[in-house]
């Protein structure tokens, strides 16, 4: 029989031969590599039998799939591990997730401690060793509940339950059966570079009414080194922790007795945030946005007209006032829309661009919060253009460019998805095809590369989302481009052509930072708290040696404040060296060291954050130094 390569090639193979013979067939090294395949565009194991005419690409161990594939076999390995250890805990579901799996376990009352994943682990060991070979089988649902019903596994038969096709695949290895849609590794022997890494508490489908599980995470790879690798960037990840280090720096704190998800920010993480906020209005003034304000709780008849009550109602929190339903903002377009309905339009009032710093509330789970990362309460840098269609491509261009300018600023990289129509959403084909077409118009003006996201667009638009690379190689979603043909509809919004009639504007959301308390988290790690010194909250500290020194520092430290520079003074009676040690544990980026040289040579000794001196400085040359370093938005310690 013939099949086709995925480079268009032909090879003949024998009746009956499987995607791993078709390996081998092209090549011996190819075959040791080979993970699974795709057959006609449907994954599919090593052993799938091939038919004529079947376009066959080999999936192998660098490719994403193959390392997916890899993960989601370690998660059944971990389970089998998991039931040998701990006979009596039932299984549930074990997912690939980014850069790993995990795996939810009903385990009674037994709470799983780090201990058990060394055994866990142990166990994983003895049966990769056993090179058991891994099998798929096809039953009706009926014979598959039956299977997991003698088994005892009852989490199993609800998900057969849910299936709508006749027939289920299960995979077998060993003394383990697991309900699956596979593909799968073809011998538990090539599962070998993994580590289980935590385990956090879930509950069964999501759903806080429903039984509590134990979740066990864990990572796996094809190569030692790669593990290893990864290893290491999670510690560097412990080390950078944005909620350690808002502790440690006194940036921020989340107190149970407020409530879960509403962090209060203290004095110095008050003062970074003003820095940024204050940054990010200039740069709008700059760009020809206009400032509004709006009220945090508006009617719920707003948001049923906007579409929010129906599809992001969950996600909102709702109260009453004289028996009249309110609803907290989840965002802030709806007022934005008022703003913009508040007088008639003209073209010639377009594009009108409006931006505020609009705090937002939405309900998260308890198990998703995570620091300022995710919080139910956060602050946006949110923005709605409203334009003609002749200004949509060079108005979403201008907001890529502002997108661009800014992450240059923190030293960012970035990749770009555009995220298409969801399953629930509202508007019609027609307006969702031209507002995702006039996304990829600006990307390609811009020469972007983009990866799609498909269905994940907000229920109202497609979208542009920017996600930052930070200093250990992870990514953030931050920035955010939506385009929006539905919600002027909804609100019938006007504004009056250059022929005289009525018209529709489009609608761009847009924010820059996105969550203005993420991106703090996020600024946070990536310079694991050393941050650059125009932003940081405390610039310089100034330090006596002596009691000598003191009156120099203190007029020091006034004629730096007077500046406008923050800066702060330690004139305890300490040992200067624990003065410093001090200072470089908070990331203080410059510390002036005055002492009976200086206070004689009338100069000054700054010592920075990384242990370099500058010695010998006059006041106004320092100043200069400090005023370039805050003009620049530089990332150095010095220039």
């Amino acid at each position: 029989m013939n099949i086709v390569l995925a480079d268009g090639s032909q090879r003949v193979l024998d009746e009956g031969s499987s995607v791993l013979d078709a390996a081998k067939n092209i090549s011996l090294g190819l075959a040791k590599k080979a993970v699974a395949g795709e057959v006609n565009g449907k994954a599919v194991d090593l052993g799938y039998i091939l038919s004529e005419g079947d376009k066959v690409k080999i999936i192998t161990e660098t490719d994403a799939e193959g390392l997916e594939i890899l993960r989601h076999s370690t998660a059944h390995l971990m389970a089998q591990a998991v039931q040998r250890v701990y006979p009596k805990v039932k299984v549930t579901i074990g997912p690939v997730i980014k850069d790993g799996f995990f795996y939810d376990f009903d385990t009674g009352d037994m709470k799983f401690t780090p201990e058990d994943l060394e055994k866990i682990e142990k166990e994983m060991a003895k049966i990769a060793a056993e090179k058991i070979t891994v099998r798929r089988k096809v039953l009706t649902k009926e014979e598959a509940k039956k299977v997991f019903s003698d088994m005892g596994e009852n989490y199993k038969i609800e998900l057969i339950d849910a299936i709508e096709d006749p027939t289920v695949s299960l995979y077998e290895q060993g003394d383990f059966m697991d309900l699956c849609r596979g593909p799968h590794i073809d011998n538990t022997s090539r599962i070998k570079h993994y580590k289980l890494l935590s385990v956090a508490g879930a509950y069964w489908r999501g759903d806080e009414k429903n039984p509590q599980l134990q979740r066990i995470y864990g990572t796996s790879w094809f190569k030692k080194d790669e593990l290893d690798a990864y290893l290491n960037m999670l510690e560097e990840a412990k080390k950078r922790d944005h909620r350690k280090l808002g502790r440690e720096l006194k940036l921020f704190m989340v107190e149970d007795d407020i409530g879960a998800g509403f962090p209060i920010y203290l004095p110095k993480g008050g003062r970074l945030r003003a820095i940024l906020e204050e940054y990010e209005r200039q740069e709008h003034f700059k760009r020809g946005y206009e400032v509004v304000y709006g009220p945090a709780i508006l009617k719920s008849d707003m948001w049923k007209r906007s579409g929010h009550y129906d599809n992001y109602g969950d996600n909102m929190y709702f109260t009453k006032i004289d028996d009249v339903e309110f609803g907290i903002k989840p965002m802030n377009c709806v007022n934005h829309i008022m703003v913009y309905k508040s007088e008639l339009r003209s073209y010639r009032d377009l594009p009108l661009k409006l931006f505020e710093l609009g705090t937002v509330h939405r309900h998260e789970k308890s198990g998703v919060l995570h620091g300022l990362m995710r919080v139910r309460a956060f602050t946006q840098d949110d923005a709605h253009v409203f334009c003609t269609p002749e200004q949509l491509n060079g108005e979403i261009v201008k907001i890529i460019d502002f997108v661009t300018d800014v992450m240059n600023v923190f030293g960012f990289e970035f990749e770009i998805e555009v995220s298409t129509k969801p399953e629930k959403y509202i508007g019609s084909d027609e307006n969702w095809e031209k507002a995702t077409a006039a996304l990829f118009e600006a990307l390609k003006i811009k020469e972007l590369p983009y990866q799609i996201n498909e269905g994940d667009g907000a229920f109202y638009g497609p979208k542009i989302d920017i996600k930052l690379k930070d200093a250990i190689g992870r990514f953030w979603q931050c920035a955010t481009i939506q385009a929006d043909f539905n919600l002027p509809e909804r609100f019938e919004l006007s504004y009056i052509g250059e022929d005289g009639q009525k018209h529709r504007p489009i609608m761009l959301h847009r924010v820059i930072l996105g969550s203005v308390d993420r991106f703090i988290g996020v600024l946070t790690e990536h310079f694991a708290g050393n941050f650059p010194v125009w932003i940081t909250p405390v610039q310089v500290r100034v330090m006596n040696i002596t009691d000598d020194s003191l009156e120099m520092c203190k007029k020091v430290e006034a004629a730096l404040r007077a500046e406008g520079f923050r800066v702060e003074g330690d004139y305890r009676n300490e040992k200067i060296n624990l003065k410093i040690r001090e200072a470089q544990l908070e990331k203080i980026p410059h510390m002036v060291i005055l002492g009976k040289n200086e206070v004689e040579n009338g100069t000054l000794t700054v010592r920075l954050r990384d242990g370099e001196n500058k010695n010998n400085l006059d006041l106004s040359a320092y100043i200069s130094v400090l005023r370039g370093l805050d003009v620049s938005k530089s990332l150095e310690l010095w220039r």
